[in-house]
């Protein structure tokens, strides 16, 4: 049976008045008071874990809680297992498993140069095409790479127009109810298979803005935008205050457009504003970098740019770009909680499967895989990312397929990508990276999270204190409270400290100081949330 490669805490750390990201935990051994000692080992967990779910943060809430061993698959703790919740972003967990299997750890996203015309010296004559099949982490220095080899092949003059072809996809580029108020929030990048990142978080269909007071009072404030391009327009109405005054500096998308307007103040002195914002149509964004990049190496298109049309079957490919292997991709997509990516392993499974990138496609294939791996298929998905709030799936399902992957062949490289609980590294921890600090789930708990306002998960594996390891899914929906992670670790800490010798009981922490929002994963709050 494979084993998972947890890296274990020391089970002395399992001591009264453990400190859990800064709030304390109170441990005590043995079962409470009044409760039968000579109790079967799930009795004691079932115990523990109830009284987790007694906290009053759930208070008229839904909870979902199932454990499972994860070399036999026993059940050995369920609570509403069958109810169906919003996952939010633990449907990445449905998303990413289908992708890898239906399209290979080694997929790459291939993006082509091409040309239909003829070649007359230094004179093409005809249109060049950028073809994109979906690659998230383009950025504007592959691009630049692409308009070298057409200026190193000696072509300075294309006396057609540059024409991007985004038809991998088709042109829906939103998911199914998604918020109109997140429209230009970078999490909600619309879906293009053509596209670049401002940076190598792999923001796909962004642009990154940073707006710095000016030298004196009355000056506007400077402004850059990565990557550098004239598809987007900056309004800055904004102004530079006296030191020391209120700092009300901000910058939005207009809808439908992409104006992005820097309005308010800023003191001199202060910290940059930061913003990572989502374009309107983001093939133009990329054909726009390109174009850039082309007339720097002395590549000039005499036509325009246009979007959105096929390359001819006989054009000739010029120069190609290949990304990262999708086991590489697994882990910015899955440690950040990447939705666009997540979108766009969508649609390529439809494209691979069916010949068509669509949502509709992607995930009926998604789900067909699930089934095959033994998930009953009683659940929604709407969406790759869990972004919208029509997914519904049952913590029951959840955990049964972190059971039926584990004999994949590609297990290792997806279980690599997973979140740890308390590892810094952002590139390791991921969104769990500040949570479950210095207790026996540090470093051990290997999960993904979720965060919608009313929704919250937290599913993955851990090893107890026995040597045993277990899957978990834990979907709360409908509190009220402002955050409900605490609750959720109490858990995770709780099957860490599981073992013969009784379950220990956990505390859940009282909100963090810090704690993101409850409607969002701590990676979509820039810069380096979590």
């Amino acid at each position: 049976m494979k084993r998972l490669g947890t890296h274990l805490t020391s089970r002395k750390r399992a001591g009264a008045g453990v400190v859990a990201a800064g709030m304390a935990l109170t441990l005590s051994g043995g079962p409470p008071a009044g409760a039968d000692t000579d109790a079967p080992e799930d009795t004691a967990l079932r115990g523990a874990i109830e009284r987790i779910l007694t906290d009053e943060r759930l208070d008229g809430a839904a909870a979902s809680v199932t454990v499972q061993d994860a070399g036999s698959g026993e059940v050995l703790y369920e609570h509403r297992s069958a109810d169906r919740l919003m996952p939010a972003s633990n449907t990445k967990l449905a998303t990413s498993v289908a992708a890898t299997a239906l399209l290979g750890p080694d997929h790459r996203f291939r993006t082509d140069v091409l040309a239909d015309g003829r070649r007359r010296g230094r004179v093409l004559r005809g249109d060049l095409y950028l073809r994109g099949t979906g690659d998230p982490t383009m950025l504007a220095k592959d691009y630049d790479a692409l308009a070298t080899e057409i200026a190193d092949a000696g072509i300075e003059h294309v006396t057609g127009d540059l024409v991007a072809d985004d038809t991998r996809f088709d042109d829906r580029r939103l998911g199914r109810s998604w918020a109109a108020d997140d429209e230009s929030a970078y999490y909600s990048s619309q879906i293009s298979p053509l596209t670049v990142a401002p940076d190598t978080d792999y923001d796909a269909g962004t642009v990154y803005l940073e707006a710095s007071p000016g030298d004196e009072p009355g000056d506007d404030p400077k402004v850059t935008i990565t990557p550098p391009n004239d598809y987007v327009t900056l309004d800055v109405r904004g102004t530079t205050v006296a030191e020391g005054e209120r700092d009300t500096l901000s910058i939005e998308r207009e809808h439908g457009n992409n104006t992005l307007v820097i309005g308010g103040d800023i003191p001199v002195g202060a910290n940059p504003t930061r913003s990572w914002t989502a374009v309107w149509e983001p093939t133009g964004l990329a054909a726009a970098v390109f174009a850039d990049a082309l007339a720097a190496h002395g590549v000039r298109v005499h036509g325009d740019t246009r979007l959105g049309e096929a390359a001819p079957k006989d054009a000739g490919v010029l120069a190609s770009h290949d990304s990262m292997p999708l086991e590489d991709l697994l882990v910015p997509f899955l440690k950040l909680s990447n939705n666009n990516h997540a979108e766009v392993l969508t649609k390529a499974v439809g494209y691979e499967i069916a010949g068509e990138g669509s949502w509709g496609v992607g995930l009926e294939a998604v789900e067909d895989y699930l089934v095959k791996e033994g998930v009953a298929g009683t659940f929604r998905q709407v969406d790759g990312s869990g972004l919208s709030r029509m997914n519904n799936f049952p913590s029951a399902e959840f955990a049964q397929l972190l059971v039926s992957v584990r004999d994949a062949p590609w297990f290792d490289a997806w279980y690599a990508s997973l979140p740890v609980a308390c590892e810094p590294d952002r590139m390791v921890g991921g969104t769990l990276r500040s949570r479950m600090c210095d207790t026996p789930a540090a470093g051990n708990v290997h999960a993904k999270t979720g965060s919608l306002t009313g929704a919250s998960g937290l599913s993955g594996y851990v090893t107890d204190a026995d040597g045993r390891e277990l899957v978990f899914s834990v979907l709360l929906n409908n509190y009220l409270a402002p955050s409900v992670k605490g609750v959720e670790d109490a858990i995770a800490i709780t099957l860490a400290t599981h073992g013969e010798d009784g379950t220990r009981r956990v505390v859940p922490p009282a909100v963090r100081n810090g704690e993101p929002p409850a409607h969002m994963e701590c990676s979509w709050l820039k810069p380096r949330r979590c």
